[in-house]
């Protein structure tokens, strides 16, 4: 495994790899490390469709607000490469803030309305960080497939805009959740829960939970669908709800009814102590 900060190293990497191997296929990773097993779910998924695997870790400064995690985001290198290195990563990159937005860099990606919804209405700008560092990734390592967790629903619905607008030659794979035991989704966040909290956490899952229940019993309307996610968030004294949602897939746009043929995203967002989960499932 190489492990590479410079973007000029990994261009240098991939155009010899596609030179030695013109028919290789390219998967990429990329992530703000802190991983977990959903980030090696991911890795796996590349390693076992793709020749050759790029993984990258970075905290991107341009998708956190001024009042967010940035500064205490978890940090954990050394042991985010070792579990790359079992799985068979080929390339980590692992650039610094200023190696990706050089000194005076102003052009970012706005993707439009659909980067207002959902996180992008709680965390303005957010989505336009997430597009930009991307967008910069996706011309960098040049994959044929990358990959996303479904936890991160909007952030993929986001993304696969931004790649059929823009005409990028890659496909955006996207991998189920993976879930603690007692179905609390993986995330680096959750490393802030106190005892307390992680348990006051698994609301977002009993909420989703529910909802997805009474689409099972015949509920129809997405108004009821998603009051069922109020209330059960709630009923959670620990818990204060950011955004209960029921809405299209793919747009990210409110629905009526989810009995309609479409993909329905049923998501919430909730603050458990002073840290911001999100959570999601498609009906």
């Amino acid at each position: 495994m190489r492990l590479l900060s410079r973007v000029a190293e990994v261009r240098e990497a991939m155009a010899l790899e596609r030179q030695t191997n013109p028919a290789t296929k390219v998967g990429f990773v990329p992530t703000l490390g802190a991983l977990h097993a959903g980030h090696m779910s991911l890795v796996r998924a590349a390693r076992s469709q793709c020749d050759f695997v790029v993984a990258s870790i970075f905290v991107n400064p341009l998708q956190f607000g001024p009042t967010e995690d940035f500064s205490k985001y978890p940090r954990t290198l050394e042991e985010d490469c070792r579990l790359l290195k079992e799985e068979g990563v080929d390339v980590v990159f692992t650039p610094t803030a200023a190696e990706m937005y050089p000194a005076g860099a102003e052009t970012t990606v706005d993707v439009g309305a659909i980067g207002d919804r959902l996180d992008g209405a709680s965390r303005p700008g957010h989505f336009r960080g997430v597009a930009t560092v991307v967008a910069k990734l996706f011309h960098i390592v040049a994959p044929d497939i990358a990959y996303f967790g479904q936890k991160d629903a909007a952030q993929v619905a986001v993304l696969k805009r931004m790649v059929r607008d823009l005409n990028f030659p890659l496909r955006i794979a996207v991998c189920e959740t993976v879930r603690e035991a007692d179905g609390l989704a993986m995330s680096s966040r959750n490393r802030y829960l106190s005892q307390n909290e992680r348990r006051q956490a698994l609301v977002l899952w009993r909420a989703l939970s529910a909802a997805k229940d009474a689409v099972a019993r015949g509920e129809t309307l997405a108004a009821k669908v998603r009051q069922s996610l109020v209330d059960t968030i709630a009923a959670e004294s620990g818990a204060r709800l950011d955004y209960a949602a029921v809405v299209n897939a793919d747009t990210l746009l409110p629905v009526e009814h989810v009995d309609g043929g479409e993909r329905i995203l049923v998501a919430v967002a909730a603050w458990i102590g002073t840290t911001r989960l999100i959570d999601n499932v498609v009906v």
